[in-house]
């Protein structure tokens, strides 16, 4: 974990503090006069898609209503683009979580997670200098899910792999997802991990699930790799956590302290390793208020741009867009890295290599 200085703690806290308070223009058009607005496209590595095909196939299961439905359910390709393009947002690596218990029984596994990636791959296809994509696969049935990946890597040229953040109960560094995270591993893929609220958890009345519980999933599963030593065991894989790693950076002095007080817990110098292993995208969203933890827990070189649309709004997209252009707890390069570079570093298949 990168040391920070008095003076660097005291500039991001004070930062984060002034980006707060300052007014935020609700859309795109007040970002042209902030600092970091970029010059070029960023690229959204936490941007989820639902072509038509999906949709119809999501229908059909009973997850959304025919017409309606929540926001991410709304997905059009011209509302995306519009977006897109009035955020600076060149490439958008489309994903589409699906909750693994959808895939439960094996024949829904196999033609639902076809349609998913399918969908996405035609979405490449036919606009391959805007999209790359992340590919589902059915966690709950290992054998199947090395043969979904091994199709959506190697034929459908996904740039890597979706998955959940607990399937069934079972967060990632569960010895049950050791057959996929090795084979992931041998390929060195990508991992996006997305959460949903914890199975089982009691519902807080009038608080939204995506608020809090979201980012405790995110949070457990990332607690379950390092105590699963997964992370030492598969080198090569890369695993993106939503949500700027949900608590994990704000609780690492904690998990640390877990691990001088319990034997069996990892040791503290193992946790502060595996907090620089994971990337970590800007959807919680990052700016203001999360900045100077993010950065000071791993640096500007493990976080990636990441909006959440279209379960963000355009409106919302636009007003964090434009808190993150703001943020003063960021210099330029650090900016550049995570609207741009550091994508281009870890997704190198991605369109717009060129600047």
């Amino acid at each position: 974990m990168p040391e920070l200085s008095r003076r660097r703690v005291l500039t991001l806290s004070a930062a984060a503090g002034m980006a707060a308070a300052a007014p935020v223009p609700p859309t795109a058009r007040g970002a042209a006069a902030s600092p970091h607005r970029p010059l070029y496209g960023r690229i959204d590595t936490h941007h989820h898609a639902v072509p038509p095909k999906m949709r119809q196939w999501a229908v059909e299961q009973g997850m959304i209503p025919p017409t309606g439905g929540p926001d991410w359910a709304q997905w059009t390709l011209s509302s995306t683009l519009a977006t897109m393009d009035a955020n600076c947002i060149a490439v958008g690596v489309a994903s589409a979580p699906v909750p693994p218990e959808v895939f439960a029984d094996r024949e829904t596994a196999e033609s639902g997670v076809r349609v998913c990636n399918e969908s996405l791959a035609e979405l490449v296809r036919d606009h391959p200098t805007r999209f790359g994509f992340f590919a589902n696969v059915a966690m709950l049935h290992p054998d199947l899910a090395l043969e979904q990946a091994a199709y959506a890597l190697d034929e459908l040229g996904a740039h890597g792999v979706l998955l959940t953040t607990s399937a069934a109960g079972r967060y990632l560094g569960d010895r049950a997802f050791d057959p996929l995270l090795a084979e992931l591993d041998r390929r060195g893929a990508v991992v996006f991990a997305h959460p949903f609220s914890p199975k089982g958890i009691v519902e807080v009345p009038g608080v939204a699930d995506h608020v809090a519980d979201f980012l405790l999933d995110t949070t457990r599963t990332a607690l379950s790799l390092i105590a699963a030593g997964a992370l030492d065991r598969y080198r090569r894989l890369s695993i993106i956590l939503s949500h700027a790693g949900g608590f994990l950076p704000y609780i690492a002095g904690r998990a640390e302290g877990w691990g001088r007080e319990d034997d069996d817990a990892p040791d503290p110098a193992k946790i502060r390793r595996a907090l620089r292993r994971f990337y970590y995208d800007t959807a919680l969203p990052m700016s203001p208020y999360a900045t100077p933890t993010l950065l000071g827990a791993v640096g500007a070189d493990r976080v990636l741009f990441g909006t959440d649309w279209p379960a963000n709004p355009a409106s919302e997209v636009a007003r964090e867009t434009a808190r993150f252009d703001r943020d003063p707890g960021l210099n330029r390069r650090e900016h550049e890295a995570i609207a741009r570079d550091n994508a281009l570093r870890l997704l190198p298949g991605l369109p717009g290599g060129r600047r």
